[in-house]
């Protein structure tokens, strides 16, 4: 079979599946486009006083977050305008008859489909690279300038991330931010609790920062107390013998949202050579790839606006069914991605449990549809 005729099998027509795809994609833009800006217009009456509170903020600083906040808009909504431009262009295509005149004609019902799978696997690639691009970047400035109350003419953000927490043999560190400087990493407001064998706390340590250089830890800053003998020791500067390297409290920092795919594999890579747990990490790195995949299942949840008669007057019970559908899978998503960022699911259940069952159930209501109506056919006098 070459390569025409399997197209052939696939699309019948390539016109119609022009056709199809420019319907989509028409729809699918006018809905993300409007749906963005209503978001961000009510998304700034909301914060534009806290963004315009800060000495010397002016439009620009207003310009900034519209940016930074309509990304993430995008990026949010995008599989939700997908699934509105599939209803409505399943919607408008059986409201005049086209679906029937396509399946008189020997197309089936993946030959309808198909179309506008291809026009959602587009959307999903560029989804995919936004996310990976615009997004990260703009999930990292804007939680950098919300921490700082919108503050303007901010230093570059050389945080990490914020609390980390390592056990390291009897000793438990806490660092309340981990820093980047040049060829190395500094903590900020470091307490280390020491404990024996018993797991009882013998000794806290207090430093205000702790610098990596030269192969070892220095504590700046340093008030020790002992528990036992009561004693409390200061220090302005103390060597600290831990065998816990900078990578590692750099791995633990890492926040999925704001670091791309490949950054986020490394820092689970390093994680794992140490022994850490990653499934929250693992669920976060494998959302990234089926957020945008769940933009594919959109046509099909949709599918059920397309199949039936018009005639019979359920046409708009059909796409209240197929938003239903819809709304569902996003519920079902986010609360997999939450069982999973909290380690009650394995990673890979979490990110595609509902992918894979969304899928089914779309089926099962496409095959129930269609035999409903072809039962219906038969039985027509």
């Amino acid at each position: 079979m070459d390569l025409r005729t399997l197209r052939r099998f696939f699309l019948p027509s390539r016109t119609i599946a022009a056709y199809m795809v420019k319907m989509h994609l028409s729809r699918f833009f006018g809905i993300l486009l409007g749906l963005t800006v209503v978001l961000l217009f009510l998304d700034l009456l909301a914060n534009s006083d806290n963004v315009l509170d800060p000495e010397g903020a002016t439009w620009v600083s207003l310009l900034s977050y519209i940016g930074l906040r309509g990304a993430q808009l995008v990026s949010q909504f995008l599989p939700f305008a997908v699934l509105l431009a599939s209803l409505l262009t399943f919607a408008t295509l059986n409201q005049h008859s086209e679906v029937i005149i396509m399946k008189a004609a020997g197309m089936s019902a993946h030959n309808i489909l198909l179309p506008l799978f291809l026009a959602s696997t587009m959307i999903a690639g560029f989804h995919f690279i936004f996310n990976e691009t615009a997004l990260v970047r703009s999930n990292a400035e804007l939680d950098y300038w919300r921490a700082n109350d919108f503050a303007v003419d901010l230093p570059p953000n050389t945080a990490l991330a914020g609390r980390v927490w390592i056990k390291e043999g009897n000793q438990v560190i806490l660092a309340e931010s981990v820093n980047r400087v040049p060829g190395s990493v500094v903590l900020v407001k470091v307490s280390i609790y020491e404990r024996d064998d018993a797991k009882r706390l013998t000794a806290m340590t207090r430093a205000d920062l702790a610098l990596y250089q030269n192969g070892k830890w220095t504590l700046h800053d340093v008030r020790r107390f002992d528990t036992e003998t009561h004693e409390l020791t200061v220090d302005d500067v103390k060597t600290w013998d831990t065998p816990t390297r900078p990578s590692r409290f750099q791995a633990l920092t890492v926040n999925p949202k704001h670091v791309s795919l490949p950054t986020l594999w490394t820092s689970i890579e390093r994680l794992d050579a140490e022994g850490i747990p990653t499934d929250r990490l693992m669920a976060s790195f494998l959302q990234k790839i089926a957020g945008p995949a769940s933009t594919l299942i959109m046509p099909l949840l949709a599918a059920i606006a397309a199949f039936g008669l018009h005639r019979a007057g359920s046409l708009a019970l059909r796409i209240v069914i197929g938003m239903a559908l819809g709304f569902s899978f996003f519920v079902a998503d986010n609360f997999m991605l939450a069982m999973g960022e909290f380690g009650v699911a394995p990673p890979f259940l979490a990110a595609w449990a509902p992918f894979v069952l969304f899928v089914l159930l779309g089926y099962a209501v496409i095959f129930h549809t269609e035999e409903g109506h072809g039962k219906a056919v038969k039985n027509t006098p």
